[in-house]
C-alpha cells in the first residue's frame, strides 16, 4: 500500500486509509474528517482544524459517549464518506464500524493522530497525523 491508497473494506467498515490520503479526500470535499478522541485529548494534545469533534469515549474513565450517534448525524449527512481519527488508529476502528451501521461509508485513519508509542513510550515519533506534517494546532 502506498500513501495514496486505501486498504479494501474490512470487517464492518469501509477500510483503512493513510492520513495523507484522508486529508486529500477532506480537502477535495470527498469526505468529512471526524475526530473521535476525547475532549481532553483534543484540548491537551491538539486538534485538526475543521474536523468534526465527535468523541467515541470520554475522559475520565473513557466511558462510551452516549450521544455519539446523534452527534455524528449532526456532523455529516447519512451516506457521507467519513474518515475517522483517534490517537493511534484503534478507537477509530470501533467508531467506523458504528458509523457504518448508521449508514455512512466510514474509514479508519491509519496510525491516528499520534501514532504508536516508541521504545520510550513516547507517541508522535513513529507515525501519525502530526508526524506526517498534516495540519493541526494546539487546542
Amino acid at each position: 500500500m502506498t500513501a495514496q491508497q486505501a486498504n479494501p473494506a474490512v470487517d464492518g467498515y469501509a477500510g483503512d486509509v493513510p492520513a495523507p490520503l484522508a486529508w486529500q479526500w477532506v480537502q477535495a470535499g470527498q469526505a468529512v474528517l471526524v475526530d473521535v478522541r476525547s475532549d481532553a485529548e483534543r484540548d491537551w494534545v491538539g486538534v485538526v482544524p475543521g474536523a468534526a469533534a465527535v468523541a467515541w469515549k470520554q475522559w475520565p474513565g473513557m466511558a462510551m459517549n452516549p450521544h455519539f450517534d446523534a452527534q455524528l448525524h449532526m456532523a455529516a449527512p447519512e451516506g457521507a464518506t467519513l474518515v475517522m481519527l483517534c490517537r493511534s488508529g484503534v478507537r477509530s476502528i470501533a467508531a467506523a464500524r458504528r458509523a457504518t451501521e448508521l449508514g455512512y461509508k466510514a474509514y479508519n485513519i491509519l496510525e491516528g493522530f499520534e501514532g504508536d508509542a516508541d521504545a520510550q513510550g513516547h507517541r508522535g515519533q513513529r507515525g501519525g497525523w502530526r508526524f506526517q506534517g498534516l495540519p493541526w494546532r494546539q487546542g
